[in-house]
């Protein structure tokens, strides 16, 4: 069992929601399927690149306008349009399975909940309104309101300062290896959540705890807690 920190701070866009559904909802609306990860994948590039030059624009405005682009490559009628309605879905998205029954044993287990998140923090809102869990998270934390996009060190200092906790009391919890590599660059603990059986990249800081579900997360810190 390892030592729970004091606060837990959770990515939000597919390691708490499940984007699954993007490919059909993309398929529905004309557009192929695999744009879907192609558009997330494009949206995270644009938003880390304005953080690599010092600079920021909301996920929102990156999402539709990256997504307008991949839509006029595909022909669609109203590439615009599309691209707002497919964008803003991201809020309608179910949450993964394990993610209602590992947050309430979290907090019971007394532990501190946290978000941060790339994206707007009224997405994470409705997200957890929606799956009754919202209570149990005492702050939902934008990179918005952050100097730059994680995985920049500033994102992870603006959580502890917000927190009023040390880095190294913090453990962030993520699907992806460059979000674990940036919080542990900036000192905070971190635990990876591998639901797909892959393969972590070794050029990537590795993380504290590999776990396939937050129901496995919560047993490993609960002892500790």
């Amino acid at each position: 069992m390892a030592e729970a920190p004091e606060v837990i701070v959770f990515d939000v866009n597919e390691t708490l929601s499940d984007m699954s559904p993007m490919g059909g909802r993309f398929a529905e609306a004309g557009a192929p399927e695999h744009l879907a990860k192609l558009w997330f994948a494009t949206l995270l590039r644009e938003g880390f690149a304005l953080s690599a030059a010092g600079d920021a624009a909301p996920f929102g405005q990156i999402g539709a306008e990256a997504l307008t682009g991949l839509l006029e490559g595909a022909g669609l009628a109203d590439p615009a349009g599309t691209a707002r309605r497919l964008a803003s879905s991201v809020a309608d998205l179910p949450l993964h399975p394990d993610v209602p029954e590992g947050i309430h044993a979290l907090r019971a287990a007394g532990l501190r909940l946290v978000t941060l998140t790339n994206g707007s923090a009224q997405v994470a809102e409705k997200l957890f309104g929606a799956a009754g869990i919202r209570d149990e998270f005492e702050a939902l934390l934008s990179v918005e309101d952050a100097p730059a996009w994680k995985p920049h060190p500033s994102s992870y200092r603006y959580a502890a300062q917000r927190c009023g906790a040390r880095e190294e009391d913090m453990m962030l919890v993520a699907v992806h290896p460059w979000d674990i590599h940036g919080a542990a660059r900036a000192g905070l603990r971190t635990a990876w959540i591998n639901r797909t059986g892959g393969t972590y990249p070794s050029y990537l800081a590795h993380p504290e705890l590999t776990v396939a579900s937050l129901t496995e997360l919560a047993a490993e810190l609960s002892s500790g807690a």
